[in-house]
């Protein structure tokens, strides 16, 4: 089954099934729970940004009347060190609990050295304060330079350098020496050095790109209660719940099996939400205590001690024809990890160059580590920093041969079967629909009215996620279903998984209840990231939905007392079979049917578990218009247009709100939202008023063209749509204030102070 006009449900715009609630005040995020005996807990956080942590002594803190317990690093059970995938790397599993709570050393400015749990939690916050930790301050290295020099201090001492094409073998896949370099990992694609040496024009350029945080609203949280039958129950508010299930059961050393994870509703997450902070400290201190207990971050600790994203330096060389073929890429990238390894510097590798089809490329990415928190997914992690510095380029050689920015890209893009530089073949992908869209809009046809003003484009990519998920469809005798489900709601899955389970069936949207569960309730499932969800977990929805229709056919049967085979669903939601002794055609509606289940053999679950691969790559392109007070240095967004290939957008309202939000993020990290590090390693601008993200007021309404080019490897032609418009952003508004003052920007943000210093270098 494919996408078609006959869709009756998927293209519509229903009311979500959670704005009731939210809108009320009466859904239920991580701060909202409330547990009988419940006590509060507060982390102790270390003021360097590296130092070996030689004791710590709480017990002025245990003596204070309503404290409860302490716990450190010390407490946790000590494991082997087992190689855990973190995605980009593999790591020691010792690097996710010392991420956790400090253990020889606090590796950054922010990271958690001791919790304590108390009555009261502003007894909690005055016991911090008695909790006495003996420091020897170390070395920092803050930036990819200062941690790959010669001599640089190292963050862990026994680290090798991994090569991550030798990722799998088991031996002789690191470097001798002691290095801050994580891994480093190279991509291929035909003959670079012949590439370039056939070019007419060859571009070379670096970049860098500022530490920047998702900036989701809600604060991490996490409620912890280890039960006297060695069950631990967590509530929290996080797009994983089973991964978090996986890390609490490994921390505490107990079976998964004893872990119940609950997902509250979530105030955003973006990528940062994924891994476990507070959950297992709380688990320790309810164990201690045998009481529940309850953790919430400031948004101080929110910034100095969860992941952000990447600051990344890239070095990036493009070669073309006169004609404007570009035969030649190559790219350095490190990235930095903070102090764990596990940095997206691949995705960015994999990522940059794929909206084009050139055959010879190179990229080199390393994962660099650096005394800052260790960094987490943000949005396409690592995809918009390296295509930065490619659309970047390519806007100074379409300057350079006087062609068309757009017409030069058009020329260049990537089409079914044009092989990335990680050697994937293109599958259906509508780079060029895209293209075309974005060069046929109102706002690319149209002419700038003022003084100072530019126009910037770019393209992004991403490749999506495919990963395990799971749905339960119960039947009910009103002719409902309620759809159970694993997969957290961040954007509206609730709303467009049930909209694929009722075209499946082919009821109405108000006929299915979707209900997001606890991990103990529904099978396994991947996070809400990565533009997965919507796919993978849509499809198991489909699935789902189809064994429903199995077993209803089956049960018609037996009720018409005919021959299974007799009997079809119709995509109208109607059950068939043969004429009766009457001589009429039997049918029975979904409704009709629902009620005779009862007295049939009992009401009927469609399952489905699936792990699809046939995931559809993404792109975008992004158009922006802005202004530059070259007094100030001050950048206004005076019009946005986001085109995006959704493949099929089953909930458009849905699908515009993500590509609308992306398209916001991605200008906060083009102009305003940076990381500011004191000398001493401290962040110094820690709060929603000093770390300056874009509001309404800010942008402009973001325009949104859909472009529908179906995935045929999906039932209803479903594309992620999630993580690609976070990527042009960048390159798009360095190439709009380009265009307004001539001047190439190869750092970001391009704040006021970071203009001006370029606009007005005599002062």
């Amino acid at each position: 089954m494919v996408a078609t006009e006959r869709n009756k449900v998927i293209g519509t715009r229903p009311v979500r099934p959670d704005g009731a609630d939210k809108v009320t005040g009466r859904a239920e995020y991580g701060a909202d729970v409330r547990l009988p005996r419940m006590l509060y807990g507060r982390v102790l956080r270390s003021p360097h940004a590296h130092a070996r942590i030689l004791g710590i002594d709480a017990s002025k803190a245990l003596a204070l009347e309503g404290v409860h317990a302490v716990v450190t690093n010390a407490d946790f059970p000590r494991l082997g060190d087992d190689l855990v995938d973190l995605g980009e790397t593999f790591a020691p599993f010792k690097y996710i609990r010392d991420n956790v709570l400090a253990s020889d050393k606090a590796l950054y400015a922010g990271h958690a050295v001791a919790a304590v749990c108390a009555s009261d939690p502003h007894i909690a916050e005055d016991a911090l304060a008695l909790i006495e930790v003996e420091y020897e301050p170390l070395g920092t290295v803050m930036s990819v330079h200062e941690a790959m020099a010669d001599g640089a201090p190292l963050v862990h001492e026994h680290m090798h350098t991994t090569e991550m094409a030798a990722r799998f073998v088991p031996s002789d896949n690191r470097s001798e020496d002691f290095s801050n370099i994580a891994s480093h990992l190279r991509f291929e694609l035909g003959d670079v050095e012949q590439g370039f040496a056939e070019a007419d024009i060859v571009l070379e350029r670096e970049f860098e790109t500022s530490t920047a945080h998702q900036g989701y609203i809600e604060p991490h949280n996490g409620t912890a209660f280890w039960n006297n039958d060695g069950e631990i129950t967590v509530w929290v508010s996080t797009q994983g719940p089973f991964a978090v299930r996986m890390q609490v059961a490994k921390l505490c050393d107990v079976p998964v099996s004893k872990v119940k994870v609950v997902p509250m509703e979530i105030g955003g997450g973006f990528g940062g939400k994924i891994n476990t902070y507070m959950e297992p400290m709380a688990a320790i201190l309810s164990k201690k205590t045998g009481r529940p207990v309850k953790m919430i971050m400031t948004r101080e600790e929110v910034l100095i001690g969860t992941g952000p994203t990447s600051a990344t330096y890239v070095r990036c060389k493009i070669g073309a024809r006169r004609d404007g073929t570009i035969i030649a890429g190559e790219a350095y990238l490190a990235y930095e990890a903070g102090a764990f390894p596990g940095s997206p510097v691949g995705a960015g590798a994999g990522c940059m160059f794929s909206s084009y089809d050139i055959p010879n490329l190179v990229t080199d990415a390393y994962d660099v580590i650096t005394n800052k928190p260790k960094v987490s997914a943000y949005r396409a992690p690592g995809s918009p920093q390296g295509t930065y510095a490619v659309e970047s380029l390519i806007d100074e050689l379409a300057e350079r041969i006087e062609m068309e920015p757009m017409e030069l890209r058009l020329k260049n893009a990537a089409s079914q079967g044009s092989r990335r530089v990680d050697g994937v073949a293109q599958g259906r992908i509508g780079s060029e629909e895209v293209m075309r869209a974005a060069m046929e809009s109102p706002h690319y046809r149209s002419e700038l009215q003022g003084k100072n003003q530019g126009r910037g484009v770019s393209m992004g990519f991403w490749h999506n996620a495919g990963m395990e998920s799971s749905a339960y469809g119960s039947l009910n005798t009103d002719g409902t279903a309620s759809l159970v489900l694993g997969s957290v709601d961040i954007g509206g899955q609730r709303a467009a998984l049930a909209m694929q389970f009722a075209e499946t069936l082919g009821i109405s949207y108000d006929q299915v209840k979707p209900l997001v569960v606890d991990t103990d309730s529904v099978g396994f499932n991947g996070v809400t990231g990565g533009s997965r969800t919507t796919f993978a977990t849509g499809w198991a929805v489909y699935e789902a939905a189809m064994d429903v229709r199995r077993q209803l056919e089956e049960r018609a049967a037996a009720i018409w007392e005919v021959d299974r085979d007799d009997v079809s669903y119709g995509d109208d939601g109607v059950l068939r079979g043969p004429a009766g002794d009457d001589g009429e055609a039997r049918s029975m509606t979904f409704a009709e049917i629902c009620g005779k289940l009862g007295g049939s053999g009992g009401m009927i679950q469609g399952r489905a578990d699936v792990a699809p691969t046939t995931v559809g790559a993404a792109f975008g392109c992004h158009i922006v218009d802005v202004e530059v007070d070259p007094e100030t240095g001050k950048v206004d967004v005076l019009r946005y247009t986001a085109v995006q290939d959704v493949g099929t957008a089953i909930h458009p309202s849905y699908v515009e709100g993500q590509i609308q939000g992306g398209a916001a993020q991605g200008a906060g990290m083009a102009l305003t939202e940076e990381y500011y590090y004191r000398d001493d390693g401290s962040m110094a601008n820690s709060s929603l008023l000093d770390y300056r993200m874009p509001t309404a007021l800010d942008l402009p309404e973001i325009e949104t063209i859909l472009v529908e080019v179906p995935n045929p490897g999906h039932p209803y032609g479903v594309r992620g749509v999630g993580e690609v418009p976070i990527v042009p952003p960048l390159a798009a508004i360095a190439n709009a204030i380009h265009d307004a003052t001539d001047l190439r920007i190869t750092s970001l943000p391009a704040s006021p102070r970071a203009l001006l210093e370029q606009l007005q270098p005599e002062e």
